[in-house]
């Protein structure tokens, strides 16, 4: 993807053409150290000055790749309702593997710094991209700070010094106690589970509250989750995550619209702007980075006779299952078609004479091919995916990228994926009748296919399928973004069952 460009370009001017590929200057490491320290007094940071000293451009690509992975992963638990809870357990082993916080390493440190800088650059492009971005990068801000000790988030508020952050005094506080409990007893009820009255009643003796104008808190205003009097907002610490969060967002969408202002300068260097595209154009849709992986435990598995049983079918996902009635109706597929099912029972463990056997048998079964004829027309083909023929490549199964790239299929065609390509009403029907979705679960479903989030949609479908992935472990991303991890995930549910 990087290009390890050696000439000079004579324009260049901001970054060293060194054969390391070094980028962004240079400094020691006492004085890196030092800038680290002093950018990094708390756990949490506002990103407030732009990152010096030297990186790689093999760094620059993979650690925005990694908070990519984490943000996309963030998005789509936003996009499938998970609760605060769900989605901090559900990013937890990401944040351990690859964008560590909770650390005084430098090396973490700065790849945290690094990474938020450089997809600022992706993302300030576009009105929508920014807005994704603010709202993902807002949200891991949160949950960084709610996995925060309770004396490392007064440290951060206290090293924030913001304007607003004042809190009242204990005399104002009795003044006010019966307003403020009643306002305050719900969200100590419902969000820290105190069932107890005597035990709300002691959480908010020790509560301290925060005074601020209550457009900083519209969305708990809205909601009558604080106390409002003469245009004041009175927040109690537990939700102070709340303002310092729309502060982060604020300043992050100035910032991100002065990135865009000054984007032009990196015409400067031809070694980024590949990469730079690259990243924001893979937002919508995350790639699964073991997809090595599929097939090679399970070689011989899947076989022939076995892939028609209802021990295999019943974990495709709709877009290989789409594939096999096609088959199986018209007893052929076309080119894009043939691929897309090859690879992914390549990929479920179909070892190739077995797929040899398959395609065969699936081909003759209707009378309109011969032996013959497959052998002469397609034969080579199968055993071309399977790295046999040609180039002898070892083919990879398609993931939801690779699928909606290709056309979309035309009459007589099957490829692809059905929540881009089926129309309302078939997928409505295929949802309802043959899945049997509730109507909310159905429009739910239907409003992630109206954005175009389609891998989403498939994860939402997987999860209603699957009674929400209980006794799954799920040890990387739970968004599916590849057919073959919704097989391999479903196949892990299917044997926990029995």
């Amino acid at each position: 993807m990087f290009r390890q460009v050696k000439k000079r370009v004579s324009s260049r001017r901001n970054f060293d053409d060194s054969p390391n590929g070094m980028i962004l200057g240079g400094q020691g490491a006492e004085e890196e150290q030092k800038l680290y320290s002093s950018l990094y007094e708390t756990k949490l940071s506002f990103y407030e000055f732009p990152p010096q000293g030297e990186i790689t451009l093999d760094q620059f690509e993979t650690w925005a790749i990694d908070r990519l992975k984490v943000l996309l992963e963030i998005e789509s638990c936003i996009q499938r309702s998970k609760t605060g809870k769900e989605t901090e357990l559900i990013i937890k082993p990401l944040f351990q593997k690859l964008l560590p916080f909770n650390t005084d390493n430098l090396e973490d440190r700065k790849k945290d710094y690094y990474s938020h800088f450089i997809l600022r650059l992706c993302f300030c492009r576009t009105k929508e991209l920014r807005e994704k971005f603010v709202r993902v990068e807002t949200a891991l801000f949160k949950i960084r700070f709610n996995m925060m000790t309770s004396h490392e988030q007064l440290r951060f508020v206290e090293h924030l010094k913001l304007p607003d952050m004042q809190f009242i005094t204990e005399e104002e506080k009795q003044e006010l106690a019966t307003q403020l409990y009643q306002t305050m007893s719900p969200v100590l009820q419902f969000q820290l589970n105190l069932t107890d009255e005597n035990q709300r009643r002691q959480y908010f003796k020790q509560e301290r509250f925060i005074k601020l104008p209550f457009e900083s808190v519209m969305e708990l205003v809205g909601s009558r989750q604080v106390f409002v009097k003469r245009g004041f907002a009175y927040l109690p610490q537990v939700q102070q995550i709340n303002h310092i969060a729309n502060e982060f967002a604020t300043r992050l969408e100035a910032d991100l619209l002065a990135t865009f202002q000054n984007l032009p300068k990196l015409n400067e260097d031809d070694r980024l702007l590949p990469v730079l595209h690259h990243l924001s154009s893979g937002y919508t849709v995350a790639d699964f980075q073991h997809q090595e992986q599929f097939g090679q435990s399970s070689q011989g598995e899947v076989t022939a006779a076995s892939v028609h049983t209802h021990e295999v079918k019943d974990n495709f996902p709709l877009c290989a299952e789409n594939l096999m009635e096609a088959l199986e109706k018209n007893h052929h597929l076309r080119y894009q078609g043939r691929q897309q099912l090859s690879f992914f029972l390549k990929g479920i463990g179909m070892g190739v004479d077995e797929a040899l056997k398959f395609w065969s048998d699936a081909f003759t079964r209707g009378g309109y091919i011969t032996i013959d004829k497959f052998n002469k027309e397609y034969r080579y083909n199968f055993r071309h995916n399977y790295g046999l023929e040609g180039n002898r490549i070892n083919y990879k199964p398609w993931d939801c990228r690779t699928i909606l790239s290709k056309p979309r299929p035309s009459r007589g065609e099957h490829h692809g994926c059905p929540y881009r390509d089926w129309n309302v009403e078939r997928l409505t029907a295929k949802l309802s009748q043959a899945m049997n979705l509730t109507p909310a679960q159905v429009t739910s479903v239907l409003d992630s296919v109206r954005r175009t989030e389609y891998t989403v949609a498939c994860t939402k479908v997987f999860e209603m399928t699957h009674g929400g992935q209980v006794g799954v472990e799920i040890n990387d991303q739970t968004h599916i973004a590849h057919p073959n991890l919704y097989y391999e995930r479903s196949k892990q549910l299917q044997k926990g069952v029995h």
